[in-house]
This record gives C-alpha cells, structure tokens and sequence, in this order.
C-alpha cells in the first residue's frame, strides 16, 4: 500500500532514503478554469488559436464542447507540482507526458505523481515518478513520466547543476 504523501513544502527537499516505489507526491489542485484563466495564459503566451478564448468559434466552427485548456498550461502544471515536491535542494531532470483527452473551461485540474523507481547513483538519489493530471471526474487527460535528483542523506549537498554527465 503507498505510504502518505511526502512534501518538499517548508522549505525542504524530500530525502532520498525515505522514498519508496508507491509514495505519492502531493498533489496540486487548479479550478474551476474559467473563460478569464485560460485568455490570461493564452494571452502571456503569446497563443491566440481562438480554441483557447473564443467560445462562440470553438463551439461553432471547431465543433468543439468548450474552450481547451492551453496545452503549454497542462506542461506547466505538471513542471510545478514536481518542482514543488523536490523542494530547493533536488532538480527536475526529466519530464514527459502525453495529451490524451482535451481539458475544458470548468473543469478543476489535479497534478499528481507516484513514486515508480529509486535508484542511488554516486551522490545523486534518482527517482522515477508516474504523473499525471485528472479532472474533477477522476479521468486521466496527461499520463506521464518525471525524474528528478534529489541529494542523498550523507551526500557532498545539494545536486549540482548541471547534472553530470554521467547520469
């Protein structure tokens, strides 16, 4: 059974030796997205496809049920929620996911993680997460993967970056 979430919040990274395959990162919860959210971000970057703001055309012409939710939005989300749990010492080395399933106006979005691997590599701890983000409804829309570094407990400190080459 996964054990309770661990958090970098406060301040501190998770610790290495105490991750385990199965322990949840905590997870980060958005919405409900409104009409204002998604023309805010679409207007910050710099994206102006009228899916992202225009209700009538994507209704309309695009034959769609909402406006989307910006897909650069979805990668930011995810980025965070993972940034958030590795705390100021461990780094986001890797990350991947897939867009699988629209997300629209309404909804409220819920980044999550589990620990899938851990691996002790010179004086880094890797660890292999599943990720991904659920709407209110439980359905998964973005499955995917993220590694991050974290130092070890009697390591030489904080995880240099670059990562060696190595790794």
């Amino acid at each position: 059974m996964p054990s309770a979430p661990l958090t970098g919040s406060g301040g501190h990274s998770p610790v290495f030796e105490d991750l385990a395959v199965g322990t949840e990162l905590p997870p980060l919860t958005r919405g409900p997205l409104t009409t204002a959210h998604l023309m805010r971000w679409s207007s910050a970057m710099e994206n102006w496809h009228r899916v992202h703001y225009d209700q009538q055309f994507t209704t309309g012409h695009d034959g769609l049920p909402s406006l989307l939710v910006s897909g650069s939005w979805k990668q930011h989300f995810l980025v965070q929620m993972a940034r958030r749990w590795l705390g100021p010492d461990g780094w986001l080395a890797e990350i991947g996911f897939e867009f699988r399933k629209m997300n629209l106006a309404g909804e409220t979005l819920t980044a999550w993680g589990r620990v899938s691997a851990v691996e002790g590599r010179d004086e880094l701890g890797l660890v292999t997460c599943e990720i991904g983000i659920r709407n209110q409804d439980g359905v998964e829309s973005t499955p995917g993967t993220a590694v991050g570094a974290l130092p070890l407990r009697d390591g030489a400190g904080p995880v240099p970056y670059p990562f060696p080459e190595q790794w």
